[in-house]
């Protein structure tokens, strides 16, 4: 099932946009600022190449950096 994200402009458009849901029967959860940046980093993730290898070294590198 896909879902929809909603970012409503201020907070009385999030209260008639969540009260509507509730009347329709449609479930819905609201997500914080930082667990919207986690989805988005999870989204990026899934799209990267996993066959590339990288040495440990060149990782230390670029952390010393």
């Amino acid at each position: 099932m896909k879902a929809l994200v909603i970012t409503p402009k201020d907070e009385d458009e999030f209260k008639f946009i969540r009260d509507l849901l509730e009347k329709l029967g449609v479930g819905s959860s609201a997500l914080s600022e930082e667990e919207l940046e986690d989805i988005g980093m999870s989204k990026l993730m899934r799209g990267i190449d996993k066959s590339k290898k990288v040495s440990r070294a060149e990782i230390m590198k670029k952390l010393s950096a």
